[in-house]
């Protein structure tokens, strides 16, 4: 037939093996399976089954996160008409429709794009193929108007009969010109590797921002202000700044294990099973409570390389993160992806029993408490190193002048490529091991992943304290970053305005000039600001903060991304959403009623605020 086959290891004997087709969604035969194995130096005559022992009559539970996570084994009825329409796969696309599946099934996206659809088309530009808003839209369309996801009729069902195909056919429709719009520019989006689903999130969140419509913003539904306690261990005084975030990051708390026992007999056995080559013994994964992870986030974290302006010097710091205000659409990503000892990225196989109520009232930001003494408001002296200091403050060296070669050196250990570049060009070209060295340090930062930006500053401009000092929502913008916007021609009035927009990222405030010409001469909008720079309360008719949907911090469950695979670099990403009271799994094209949903293996969860 011309479709690829997989042949599961542990199954190939003499007389065969399980040869099956993912196109055609089930076991075949293939006369030339002999040949074809050798083709990769396997002799079929000279092999004999090992798959944990078992015979085809034998019970084998499944566990593994592949079959568990897309329902395999179970008989799943296919969903047809509006909102279930399956996306094809483009080849590792699977990140891109998880995601565009979870985003229209919220009202907000619905409205802004597909409820909008005769104006966004009646005024698209002469090429709507580079129009984020048609693109958006033609997609939304597809996905939710049902007519391209219709049941075979009568005359299709009897020709499947004949053919003995069984299953009725999903087609799906291609994103294909969606996805080649959302990753221009983008290295890793615009190839067909496997992406991480979290990282494309924020960067169509982003598209969001940039291209909204009028004064709708669909994406102000996910975003919230994060409080930032930072105090100084030697003087016990504080800082308290805010910023902007779209997700909640939660860590595995592996150390709270409720069968800790298990999991240590189980790994004895794999290593002694390994070692004399026997079965590998059923997989038992580790089960952490969601309150673990919930208590591991909300716990203080040291500081490193803290500078106390109290003591104008390094000293020891703890952070501790609150929710200044609580989204309309919370979205939370479990850290299952870490780094071994040896550098390796690895993946957490852990069940967390994530709730379908979640209540986070308790971790409402509070602000400055009676009895606290802050911090000086002084900024740490900027060091930076004199091979890379003309390139970072006087932006002379252009990106295209980067050693691609130790680019490729990183990569290959496992880097996000945007990553590497960045840590090659802020370290002066000065090799792949001056270089890891940056990653290190920086791998934890929100932004670690997003492509190099302006030349020479707009990298460190996103890094934050790192370089400049923390700016929190209320206080002066770096003046740096000011004197650089207006060393492009544009007024000091503009430059504050436009940083104060978008807590002082450099990239942003540029695009924040363009989009909002009405702004230029408001100076005294920008003297009032300036006259009350420590205020701690902004006000919501301005138009200079970001805009938050604030409520109540009790949620439900509505959506859910998986990934199964070792790495964000590989595997597979599969969605499953709630609609009309039950769960739906949508596995690229194929959009079924789910009948177990995996909820414990999720990789990011969709919650809804419940109207208190």
């Amino acid at each position: 037939m011309g479709y690829p086959l997989a042949v599961k290891l542990g199954t190939i004997t003499p007389d065969g093996a399980d040869v099956y087709s993912f196109q055609e969604e089930e076991p075949v035969t293939d006369p030339h399976l002999a040949k074809h194995l050798a083709h990769f130096g396997i002799d079929m005559l000279h092999m004999h089954g090992t798959e944990n022992g078992l015979r085809d009559n034998d019970i084998k539970p499944r566990v593994s996160e592949w079959e568990v996570i897309q329902e395999t084994g179970t008989k799943l009825k296919p969903m047809y008409g509006p909102g279930y329409t399956g996306l094809k796969n483009l080849g590792n696309s699977c990140y891109l429709s998880s995601v565009m599946q979870a985003i229209f099934s919220i009202p907000e996206f619905q409205r802004a794009y597909v409820g909008n659809l005769p104006r966004i088309f009646d005024y698209s530009p002469l090429d709507p193929t580079q129009d984020f808003n048609t693109q958006m839209t033609k997609l939304g369309h597809g996905l939710l108007s049902g007519q391209y996801s219709k049941p075979p009729v009568k005359s299709e069902l009897i020709e499947q009969v004949m053919k003995e195909e069984h299953k009725p056919q999903q087609n799906g429709i291609s994103p294909r010109m969606f996805k080649a719009f959302v990753s221009k520019s983008h290295p890793e989006f615009s190839s067909n590797r496997q992406q991480d689903a979290q990282e494309f999130f924020l960067h169509l969140v982003n598209l969001v921002e940039r291209n909204r419509i009028g004064s709708e913003n669909p994406s102000d539904v996910f975003r919230f202000l994060v409080e930032e306690r930072i105090q100084c261990c030697q003087t016990r005084k504080v800082r308290y700044t805010e910023r902007v975030d779209y997700l909640m990051q939660l860590p595995v708390a592996m150390e709270a294990a409720t069968n800790k026992d298990e999991l240590i007999a189980y790994e004895l056995t794999r290593r002694e099973a390994e070692a004399n080559r026997r079965p590998v013994p059923e997989l038992v994964r580790a089960k952490i409570p969601f309150s673990a992870c919930l208590q591991a986030f909300s716990e203080p974290e040291n500081v490193d390389d803290f500078w106390s302006s109290a003591l104008q010097a390094k000293s020891a710091g703890v952070k501790t993160s609150r929710f200044a205000s609580f989204p309309e659409y919370l979205v939370v990503q479990i850290k299952k992806f870490t780094f071994g000892l040896d550098w390796v990225p690895k993946k957490f196989d852990v069940s967390i029993d994530m709730p379908d109520l979640l209540d986070i009232n308790h971790l409402r930001a509070r602000g400055l408490q009676p009895g606290e003494e802050e911090l000086p408001d002084i900024s740490p002296p900027i060091v930076i190193p004199d091979d890379s200091k003309d390139r970072l403050m006087n932006q002379l060296i252009d990106p295209s002048d980067i050693d691609e070669s130790s680019v490729m050196q990183l990569a290959e250990m496992g880097f996000p490529l945007e990553a590497c570049r960045k840590a090659v060009y802020f370290t002066g070209n000065m090799g792949a091991e001056v270089a890891f060295n940056w990653i290190i340090v920086h791998m934890e930062e929100p932004d670690f992943a997003e492509p190099l930006t302006m030349p020479g500053y707009g990298g460190a401009a996103s890094a934050g304290a790192s370089v400049f000092g923390a700016t929190g929502l209320d206080n002066q913008p770096p003046e740096e970053t000011v004197s650089i916007i207006t060393s492009m021609g544009f007024h000091r009035n503009q430059a504050i305005q436009a940083l104060r927009a978008t807590n002082s990222n450099l990239e942003r405030a540029l695009d924040w000039i363009f989009s909002h010409p009405e702004f230029e001469e408001d100076s005294d909008f920008v003297i009032e600001m300036e006259n009350n720079a420590n205020a701690n309360i902004i006000s919501e008719a301005k138009p200079e903060g970001p805009r938050v949907k604030d409520g109540s911090g009790m949620y439900e469950l509505f959506a859910f991304i998986s990934h199964m695979g070792t790495s964000t670099m590989s595997g597979h990403y599969v969605c499953h959403i709630k609609k009309e009271g039950r769960w739906v799994i949508y596995n690229d094209h194929r959009v079924c009623a789910s009948e177990r949903p995996p909820k414990d293996l999720g990789y990011m969860y969709f919650y809804r605020r419940i109207p208190s």
